[in-house]
């Protein structure tokens, strides 16, 4: 099965989250059942495919390909026939999933340029979810979009810094810098109460590396996180929906 289900833990919070911010900042529909299930579809044909193209192993990821894509086509192509536009919004990811690509061809999945562009290209799912729920604000999808693609980039800084970069005072320092930037731009861009979670993530990026927390003890804590800033966002659209 582990060449079936995506093995980055965090990948599934921006796959959620962004998708949310879209749907409930507009209206639910019943067309977002479907979007959802292509959105999901399309993460999970693109894990295996970005596998073989920095692998080269045709045999192990060919049959999780066919699988998937088998069940994504027709899938895809039903939302399109009921929602043309979605296409044109759709390609917009495309250039981000290029980069991806770029840095799996040459085994660098781990690079952080390689981990900002998969945040952008999860965040972009605001836009189409948003459409898709009648929306019309576009500048509020905008600071959606942006909003996820702040927090997703902090925790990509953050997590190296517990992880693969723990050691490396560089990376802990560029994580501290951002998350002070994110706060303070946040304080004039988005309403006040935003401020509580990222004030959260900035003491957390301050306080935690350096200690002894097992990776588990990171993803859980994460999660929980990413639900806490959710909480926060999707709030005042729980009473006006």
């Amino acid at each position: 099965m582990k060449n079936y289900i995506p093995k980055q833990h965090g990948a599934w919070a921006m796959l959620i989250i962004p998708f949310l911010f879209g749907m409930f900042a507009s209206q639910p529909q019943w067309l977002h059942l479907l979007l959802g299930f292509v959105w999901l579809l399309t993460y999970l044909f693109t894990y295996p495919l970005l596998q073989w193209i920095r692998t080269g192993r045709t045999a192990t990821y060919a049959k999780p390909l066919l699988l998937y894509g088998i069940l994504l086509l027709p899938s895809a192509a039903a939302l399109i026939a009921w929602k043309p536009d979605l296409l044109r919004m759709g390609l917009v990811l495309l250039p981000f999933f290029l980069i991806n690509c770029y840095f799996a061809k040459r085994n660098r999945e781990r690079d952080v340029w390689n981990d900002i562009a998969a945040v952008v290209q999860f965040s972009l799912i605001v836009f189409i979810a948003y459409d898709v729920g009648g929306g019309t604000d576009w500048r509020l999808a905008a600071e959606l979009f942006a909003i996820s693609a702040l927090y997703f980039t902090g925790t990509v800084f953050y997590v190296k810094t517990m992880i693969r970069e723990k050691k490396n005072r560089r990376y802990y320092y560029v994580s501290i810098a951002y998350h002070s930037f994110v706060l303070l731009a946040s304080a004039v861009a988005f309403p006040w109460p935003l401020l509580i979670p990222l004030a959260v993530l900035l003491i957390r990026s301050a306080v935690l590396p350096g200690r002894k927390i097992t990776i588990k003890q990171v993803g859980i804590s994460e999660i929980a996180l990413s639900i806490m800033v959710a909480a926060f966002v999707l709030a005042p659209f729980g009473t006006t929906n």
